[in-house]
């Protein structure tokens, strides 16, 4: 496949979730995007969650697996970089998969004794999603550190992998904060921008 068309398959596979995450609180009356996970959109008991989950999120993350595992061929060669991305694969594209096929229940719990076998599978996928992605992108900058062609592209994935980190380990703290849902969107908007940031690269790549 060209450079291109990884690049654009890269960046539809965000598009697909953010598109997904800002069209289902939409459907949902009183739906809050600062007290409320995105999950919460397309919970067992909502509507149109289906839709989202078929349509949004499991497309989603098949094509975010698919760019990431490609990826490494059109960057330096670096054992970081290609380990990174591999990470990514697996925590943020097949999670993402397994997230969008396995909805959590009304209002995501986390209390593990009140959780059907989705919940647990859900929240299971989510929270070694948001452990291991900010170091897997933080690996991706260090392996690209040292090329001066891609000085920028480092910056960009060691400051989107400090701020994930920094905002997951807020809500690890209290992931009954009241600001939970502004909390995931601000990692998941630093998640797309590094996917966003390096698609554009790879385009524009020889």
């Amino acid at each position: 496949m060209s450079n291109k068309l990884i690049a654009y398959i890269g960046i539809l596979g965000v598009s697909l979730f953010a598109i997904a995450a800002i069209v289902g609180p939409l459907l949902i009356d009183d739906y809050s995007v600062i007290s409320q996970y995105i999950s919460e959109s397309f919970a067992s008991n909502t509507e149109y969650g289906w839709y989202l989950q078929y349509f949004g999120y499991v497309p989603s993350g098949i094509l975010i697996a698919a760019f990431c595992i490609t990826a490494p061929k059109y960057l330096p060669e670096s054992k970081l970089i290609i380990a990174g991305f591999l990470g990514l694969v697996i925590f943020y594209g097949i999670g993402t998969v397994t997230v969008g096929l396995f909805p959590c229940d009304a209002g995501c719990p986390t209390n593990i004794i009140d959780s059907s076998a989705a919940q647990l599978i859900h929240n299971a996928a989510a929270s070694l999603t948001y452990i291991f992605l900010p170091i897997c992108i933080l690996g991706i900058g260090l392996g690209l550190k040292k090329f001066e062609a891609f000085k920028r592209l480092s910056q960009i994935s060691m400051a989107t992998g400090i701020i994930s980190a920094i905002f997951i380990f807020v809500l690890f703290s209290n992931p009954e904060s009241g600001y939970r849902g502004l909390l995931q969107r601000v990692i998941e908007t630093s998640f797309i921008t590094f996917i966003i940031s390096s698609a554009l690269k790879i385009r524009n790549s020889n």
